[in-house]
């Protein structure tokens, strides 16, 4: 049995037990669970290198302790001079390549995050500063971080197509090859750009002389990025997405994110009365499959860049249309299943502080390593989100300069009726909305504490991280009484490991009405939960 980690005056949870740490510390000097989770966020950003970076884009949900929670909106846009004919000028014309400097084609929005994060956090009398907030990034950046299992592996995985990536073998293949687990990796150049926003403020990145070093380096890469694009961009606060549950309110993000899908499927598992059936049975996992079958395909005819849609996504959450769609699942039989969208490589953290203030929050490169650039001056690894755009001149998420890419990244929090609030997410692609569901379900509607509803056998309808096939994948715990009757029912199985990672990383927090904290994090990743 592995048990929850309890607290009552602060508790953050990441999956690398550094950055959960480095929340925690900030915790005890009296910030507040945005200053916190800023300081996770950096750290993270360090430690977890293939995961994410400061060259990544980031979501979050703030709530206060009490009313509804605020959203940041971290996501950045096409480059100005990206767009169809640019690629065709180029000799790309079926699909925008996803390493290199034509897939480093969105602008980095995670320190924007950061930034809208901590003028937040003045209204929330925090009092850190920015140069406190970073100190650990900036410390493991310049000695050194010790190399995960999970970094090693997915270096030698994808060496292939990174190495030859401008920076990627100088940073992230020292003496030529995959560093070992437990090895010691430096990033002096990455430390020295931390130094400079503590010193200079965040803003610096965009419009500050940071930014013109990043743009000279992305244009010698082969990207169409401009210094005039990071100038541009800001992090937009938005208003969440809200999902009316039997047992509270379910909050996500709004498009571009697929926080209404993993919303729809909440919705659909709560019309069909799922928590009737057991936490690990094959009714269970059938209808949550097939309610995330039914999710996927409104997100994929609808969730695009929000000033691009034709349709309101709180819309898709209305009691009726979320029956409407619950009453087309067959509970004896697998619906026909196409495929999913791309993996994703992703890190969602948890902050909770005394006060009851709650952050959830998800930064991401895309894919391992994003485009596998990293810049020659300031040592920032750039994502390649925008390898999602479509070039089909008549596709939902066709590239066009400005606009937004299509995300699958979507922390969430709820909110229920006994007094209970929850933060939680994962990482992982298709895998997320999925993992929210069994990860929320769990605690809420089976009861079991955040430790168990993390560490439970888990499933995965379609592609996430490391997982190139569109199966339904179970873990190797369930029972194989559960595999035999998922197969009956039509539904095309593989079976991984027990703990398998290709299931992402997931983490909750669950603050009861009585202030006590708990806490899970996934033994599946190298993260943990620290609380005082």
């Amino acid at each position: 049995m592995i048990h929850p980690i309890r607290g009552t005056r602060g508790m953050a949870v990441a999956p690398h037990a550094l950055a959960s740490q480095s929340a925690l510390d900030v915790l005890r000097e009296g910030g507040n669970a945005l200053e916190a989770m800023i300081a996770a966020a950096a750290t993270i950003a360090v430690a977890y290198p293939h995961m994410n970076a400061i060259g990544g884009d980031s979501f979050w949900l703030v709530r206060g302790p009490r009313g509804a929670p605020r959203g940041i909106d971290a996501c950045g846009a096409a480059a100005g001079a990206a767009s169809i004919d640019w690629y065709a000028a180029r000799g790309i014309a079926r699909a925008i390549p996803y390493r290199g400097g034509a897939a480093a084609n969105t602008v980095a929005g995670t320190l924007s995050g950061w930034d809208a994060a901590f003028r937040m956090s003045r209204r929330w009398r925090g009092r850190l500063p920015l140069k406190r907030l970073l100190a650990d990034a900036i410390y493991c950046a310049e000695q050194g971080i010790a190399v995960t299992a999970s970094q090693s592996a997915a270096t030698a995985a994808h060496r292939s197509d990174l190495e030859s990536q401008p920076g990627f073998r100088e940073v992230f293949l020292p003496g030529g090859t995959a560093p070992p687990a437990g090895s010691r990796l430096r990033q002096p150049r990455l430390a020295a750009t931390l130094r400079r926003l503590a010193r200079a403020g965040l803003r610096d990145f965009y419009d500050g002389r940071l930014s013109k070093s990043v743009a000279r380096d992305l244009a010698a890469a082969g990207s169409p990025l401009a210094l005039e694009d990071l100038r541009r961009h800001r992090a937009r606060l938005v208003a969440p997405l809200a999902l009316a549950h039997s047992l509270g309110t379910v909050y996500n993000l709004p498009p571009p994110t697929q926080g209404v899908a993993s919303l729809m499927i909440l919705g659909m598992l709560d019309a069909l009365d799922a928590g009737a059936a057991g936490p690990a049975s094959a009714d269970f996992v059938h209808l949550a499959v097939e309610a995330t079958k039914r999710a996927f395909a409104v997100r994929d005819h609808c969730v695009t860049d929000p000033a691009r849609m034709s349709i309101d996504a709180q819309g898709l959450l209305a009691p009726a249309r979320i029956r409407e769609l619950a009453a087309n699942v067959d509970r004896g039989r697998a619906a026909r299943w196409s495929s999913g969208k791309a993996p994703a490589d992703t890190v969602w953290m948890g902050v909770v502080d005394g006060a009851g203030r709650a952050v959830s929050m998800i930064q991401s490169l895309y894919h391992e390593f994003g485009s596998g650039i990293v810049l020659e001056e300031t040592g920032v690894n750039w994502q390649n989100r925008g390898c999602s755009f479509s070039l089909d001149p008549a596709g939902l998420n066709r590239l066009e300069p400005g606009r937004k890419p299509f995300h699958t990244l979507n922390p969430a929090l709820a909110v229920l009726n006994d007094g209970r609030t929850i933060a939680y997410g994962a990482m992982g692609g298709d895998g997320q909305p999925q993992t929210q569901a069994a990860v929320f379900t769990r605690v809420a509607v089976f009861g079991m504490d955040p430790q168990q509803a993390v560490s439970a056998p888990r499933w995965l309808l379609g592609r996430t991280w490391g997982q190139p096939s569109d199966t339904l994948k179970l873990e190797s715990r369930f029972s194989t009484g559960v595999v035999a009757e998922l197969a009956r029912r039509g539904h095309e199985m593989e079976v991984l490991g027990e703990y398998d990672e290709a299931m992402g990383h997931a983490g909750a927090i669950v603050r009861h009405a009585s202030g006590v904290l708990e806490g899970g994090a996934d033994p599946r990743s190298d993260g943990d939960v620290a609380a005082y």
